[in-house]
């Protein structure tokens, strides 16, 4: 019996693909480098079915797989690299994995706010350095327990964050389009108003998607507003946060802190942000546990087999479309 076939546009862990393979043809590319247009639409000329880390997908690509391609399973939670609308035009289901990735998302929020406020690079470098002058003054960084955190978002990271910050005995602060039933019964969270989060906030913390509304929701304004003692912490999107002001904002002492795991440019940050000490920054690595990778790749798997037997998958953005 002939397999159906499996593109996948970068290269994943292979312990994640072993679902997949079980019932599919899968050809992955060997890099991480974004294949140039041409030579992916090569690739994907025969593929029932593209599992999609980060290529952008665009109306002339769904125009040219629309004939054999079932499904753009995207393997991560973020969505804005595919033309769903485009997709949906073209009779092509895109999914994403929200629910795959939240846990992991939500443990290394905590990990950029412990490791921003308690200064835990500087700590390392301090003693990698052989510096023998320790003492009670040295390296004083912010207090974490009994303080207030402001949690922007509250889907299922947002959530997941704020389960975690009950641990930590603080004030729960959250924001939204609207309030939340689900995040209060699991947080006891309370719902503000953006100003009101901003100014009381001694963490605040982002969980929004890339959207038209959400460029740049924190910007100078937004900055200005926080208490000078606080810390801003991304592991959204780099768009979310305007990057140009959140310089200008620590480096002036508008705020005391970030932690950032996304930038508006990825690779590519703002000159100048790599050289303060009051910034932590990561490589986007927020789901990068192997577990996290697994449950991936497995929930993607499931997604086409559901595309692929003519069924509506979980999580699916456009289910209007006719597969």
């Amino acid at each position: 019996m002939v397999k159906p076939k499996v593109y996948v546009t970068r290269l994943l862990l292979e312990d994640s693909l072993a679902l997949l393979k079980e019932r599919c043809e899968v050809e992955m590319n060997p890099g991480f480098k974004i294949l140039p247009k041409k030579e992916f639409l090569e690739k994907v000329r025969d593929k029932d079915a593209i599992l999609v880390s980060h290529t952008p997908i665009d109306a002339e690509i769904c125009e040219a797989i629309k004939s054999h391609c079932k499904i753009l399973a995207t393997n991560g939670v973020g969505y804005n690299n595919v033309d769903v609308e485009a997709a949906t035009k073209c009779g092509i289901w895109v999914t994403n994995n929200p629910e795959a990735v939240k846990g992991s998302t939500a443990d290394f929020t905590w990990a950029l706010i412990l490791s921003t406020a308690r200064r835990i690079v500087e700590c390392d470098q301090f003693v990698r350095a052989g510096r023998k002058d320790w003492g009670p003054l040295n390296l004083l960084g912010a207090q974490v327990s009994e303080k207030t955190i402001g949690i922007i978002g509250a889907g299922r990271v947002g959530t997941a964050v704020g389960k975690r910050a009950v641990g930590f005995d603080v004030e729960i602060l959250y924001t939204d389009v609207a309030p939340s039933a689900t995040f209060e019964a699991a947080t006891n969270g309370r719902y503000v108003d953006m100003e009101t989060l901003l100014k009381n906030a001694d963490f605040v913390t982002l969980h929004v998607p890339s959207l038209p509304s959400t460029h740049h929701l924190i910007g100078r304004e937004e900055l200005n507003m926080m208490k000078p003692t606080a810390i801003l912490i991304n592991v959204a999107r780099g768009d979310v946060v305007d990057e140009a002001a959140l310089l200008e904002a620590l480096r002036d002492g508008t705020i005391a802190g970030a932690g950032l795991d996304v930038f508006e440019r990825e690779p590519e940050i703002t000159p100048g942000l790599a050289e303060l000490p009051n910034v932590v920054l990561a490589p986007h690595v927020a789901t990068a546990t192997k577990y996290t990778r697994i449950k991936q790749g497995e929930a993607s798997a499931r997604n086409i087999f559901a595309a692929l037997d003519g069924k509506i998958p979980a999580n699916c953005l456009n289910p209007e479309a006719k597969g």
